[in-house]
């Protein structure tokens, strides 16, 4: 075997689907987004399927689709870490 099974790469753990890694885990994550207006940073979980406002400026920060949230034009975000 061309490929060691016990042992994959990160890229080849990260590929797979979330059940068939070794350690199975959710591909969806919590998420601080800043305000293009205000700056205000709220946290917003990665696949929400509510529409999400900004509680300083009232400015929707992302709109839900099938999967992912989509975030509005400008808005940054980055990933927690646990």
């Amino acid at each position: 075997l061309a490929v060691d099974l016990l042992n994959p790469s990160a890229e080849s753990e990260k590929r797979a689907h979330k059940l068939k890694r070794t350690v199975p885990r959710p591909n969806s994550f919590f998420m601080d987004v800043k305000c293009s207006g205000c700056f205000n940073i709220t946290v917003v979980f990665s696949n929400s399927q509510t529409v999400v406002t900004c509680p300083g400026c009232s400015t929707v920060l992302c709109q839900p689709t099938g999967g992912r949230a989509r975030l509005t034009e400008g808005c940054s975000f980055r990933k927690k870490i646990n």
